[in-house]
């Protein structure tokens, strides 16, 4: 499925009209992220309908991250240029973050990630994207804000992984969840907000910059959940140690 998508983002028929190539990405994406996850269902049989999805959207936060990466003309300004005409690549990868999103918001009306923030995000994202694909401009600042939103993903899954698979409160899951809350302070709340205050600033359409405000907003509101899921391990880990002690000292005397 990672393959068959690079190979897809680099082999290209640019020469085809605009929209033929975008639509085919979304088309083949969205099936493609269905296949997958079906797969995942008859491989992880035992695994819940979440734990499946899970893998498919650790999956395309790798791929959405490396084709981002590989979009960057310069990356001495990786936002530049700005308000500027979307590349084939750029539009690639919102093409194909774009086909997964539709899948995921389908996806989650079955299983149990169906909230509000979740929604709106899904939601904001894909009106941003649409309307960068639309517009054919602004892709720089989208891919951007795309790289951002998706780097912490995989130590999302990968946790909750951890836990169905039984590794809650193990050692490793504690590693896993502190990775997670760091990658996402540094990404969405000391990186996105940059990309959020140069896509603010510049001459994008309105609906570009309502998209960035909105996603900075969720990522703000998300932020605060996490801090209050690191001090609560913090506490966590606090309590147990004072446990052991405790114990200790009973057994000596």
């Amino acid at each position: 499925m990672l393959v068959h998508l690079l190979k897809l983002h680099l082999n290209t028929d640019f020469s085809a009209p605009m929209e033929d190539y975008v639509t085919k990405t979304i088309i083949v994406g969205v099936i493609s992220w269905t296949t997958t996850f079906l797969l995942a269902r008859r491989i992880f049989s035992k695994c819940s309908f979440d734990f499946c999805n899970r893998i498919v959207s650790t999956i395309h936060a790798t791929l959405a991250v490396t084709l981002a990466s590989l979009s960057v003309e310069d990356w001495r300004c990786p936002i530049c240029p700005m308000t500027s005409k979307s590349s084939h690549k750029q539009m690639q990868v919102m093409a194909v973050t774009l086909s997964y999103l539709i899948y995921d918001l389908v996806c989650c009306l079955f299983g149990e990630r169906m909230n509000m923030d979740n929604t709106i995000h899904h939601l904001v994202s894909i009106v941003g994207l649409g309307a960068g694909l639309c517009y054919q401009k602004s892709s720089a600042e989208l891919v951007a804000a795309l790289w951002v939103s998706e780097m912490s993903s995989p130590f999302l899954h990968l946790r909750e992984h951890l836990k169905e698979l039984g590794y809650r409160d193990s050692p490793l899951n504690l590693v896993v969840d502190f990775l997670f809350a760091a990658i996402f302070t540094i990404a969405r709340m000391l990186v996105g907000p940059y990309v959020t205050y140069v896509t603010l600033s510049a001459n994008n359409p309105l609906l570009i910059k309502a998209m960035a405000l909105g996603l900075q907003l969720v990522s703000a509101f998300w932020f605060f959940k996490i801090v209050r899921m690191v001090k609560y391990k913090l506490t966590k880990i606090s309590t147990y140690e004072k446990d052991i002690k405790h114990n200790i000292r009973r057994k000596t005397t």
